[in-house]
Order: structure tokens, then C-alpha cells, then sequence
């Protein structure tokens, strides 16, 4: 076996086992979304944004 055999598994493992975890945690967090214990950060996310106050215009 060559040298770059081993590396390249390890590469590729280490890619795998990245990519499986980023799922988890974004399969654990759309779970979790509508769950009353978590914020409304995570809750209202991605919704319309909030006028600004008043004052803080450029």
C-alpha cells in the first residue's frame, strides 16, 4: 500500500464524519424549532426583519 492510500481515507473519513455531524445538529435544531423551551431566536428565524428604531436611520 502506498503512502497515499492512508491519507487519503483519512481525508475522506475525516469529511464523512464532518458532514454527519453537521447533519445531526441541523436535524436536532429543526426539531427543536417549534419546541416552547427553546428561544425565539431560533424560532422566529428567517422571518421578516424588524423596522428600526426610531433614530438609527442613515
Amino acid at each position: 500500500m502506498s503512502n497515499g492510500i492512508p491519507l487519503m481515507v483519512l481525508a475522506f473519513g475525516t469529511l464523512g464524519g464532518l458532514w454527519f455531524l453537521g447533519a445531526a445538529a441541523r436535524k436536532q435544531v429543526a426539531d427543536l424549532k417549534g419546541h416552547p423551551g427553546r428561544s425565539n431566536l431560533i424560532k422566529d428565524h428567517g422571518g421578516p426583519p424588524r423596522p428600526n428604531m426610531p433614530g438609527t436611520e442613515h
